[in-house]
């Protein structure tokens, strides 16, 4: 027969009441009755159910994150400051990978929602995200990563790509380079469409016109990475290339030694990311430093407000995270 919260409280000899209070921390209780009480339910094993509970308290301190690729250095390492951040608060993670397509995304959402969920941090997958208006119909606040979807009204927080693209491109042209090469990633997701952006910016402010961009999209690939700088030093002739992942540029890397193109005195690099085995490339790989951990520890501390203050009017705002360029052997 399982045990109850009443064969606990005769243990401990207090009310079934102090056991529920020591359980969901709603009253104080003194540390000696606490004891007595932690003791009891140890030595009955009794485990509260926590479904019941929630269903009570219409809170079950947990929250959902939803990632597009969990083998992704960058996506773990935002789901590492998450975590950390929520468990801090008291909150537990649940984590689903949406491999990046929208269809298990769509599945993973209404699991979510059937799900007695305080919170959702999500980054969104690629394709048409318009079904989120209808979708995030649930009584908890949601909080997107990296990629704006179209349209939907949420807090959001990114790193400030454009910037990052801009101050790279003018570094390449501060060195001399007039065939400045970018390789971004997937079309039509924030990441892309900004740093484009501030690479146009920054050769046009810097006196160049439309028929100096080189633009190519990857698929954050090694072979895209060959490819593509293949592509972009045997026609384009260019002489800097500002790629969108450090794994594009070990491709790229592999192309140039393979051709017995010198890095960086024939052609110049930099990536983003800035992976640990960055540095030990030959050359060591020049990068744009992304605080991964940091956007997923913002992006924690911008639902649990959201969750504290659930009656809040505060407006949803766009949270940018700023890099910063380590300039290696390859630049």
């Amino acid at each position: 027969m399982a045990t109850s919260i009443k064969d606990v409280a005769k243990l401990a000899g207090v009310s079934i009441a102090t056991v529920s209070h020591v359980v969901n921390g709603t009253r104080f209780v003194s540390e000696s009755t606490k004891l007595r009480v932690l003791e009891s339910m140890a030595q009955l094993n009794y485990n509260p159910n926590l479904v019941a509970r929630s269903l009570r308290s219409q809170k079950s301190n947990t929250v959902g994150l939803l990632i597009p690729d969990i083998s992704n250095f960058y996506y773990t390492s935002v789901a590492d400051g998450i975590e950390l951040t929520l468990r801090k608060s008291g909150y537990q993670v649940i984590l689903s990978n949406s491999h990046d397509q929208i269809e298990v995304e769509m599945s993973m959402i209404k699991v979510f929602n059937s799900l007695l969920l305080d919170g959702l941090i999500m980054i969104p997958a690629l394709g048409d995200q318009s079904y989120l208006n209808k979708e995030l119909s649930g009584n908890y606040p949601v909080v997107f990563i990296d990629r704006r979807p179209s349209g939907i009204l949420r807090d959001q927080v990114f790193l400030d790509h454009m910037k990052s693209a801009y101050d790279v491109t003018e570094l390449f042209i501060k060195k001399g380079h007039r065939r400045i090469g970018l390789v971004t990633g997937y079309q039509n997701i924030t990441p892309t469409s900004d740093r484009v952006l501030g690479y146009q910016k920054a050769l046009l402010d810097n006196g160049f016109t439309m028929d100096d961009f080189f633009i190519r999209k990857g698929d954050f690939s090694l072979n895209s990475g060959y490819e593509l700088s293949k592509e972009l030093f045997e026609n384009e002739h260019v002489t800097a290339l500002f790629f969108a992942s450090d794994v594009m540029a070990i491709g790229s890397m592999m192309y140039f030694k393979e051709k017995n193109i010198m890095i960086p005195n024939q052609v110049v690099i930099i990536s983003c990311n800035n992976f640990s085995w960055a540095q030990v490339t030959d050359p060591p790989l020049s990068v744009v430093e992304q605080p991964s951990y940091e956007v997923g520890q913002k992006a924690a501390e911008v639902l649990l407000y959201r969750m504290k203050h659930p009656n809040a009017k505060a407006q949803y705002k766009d949270y940018k995270i700023q890099t910063k360029i380590i300039v290696r052997e390859s630049c």
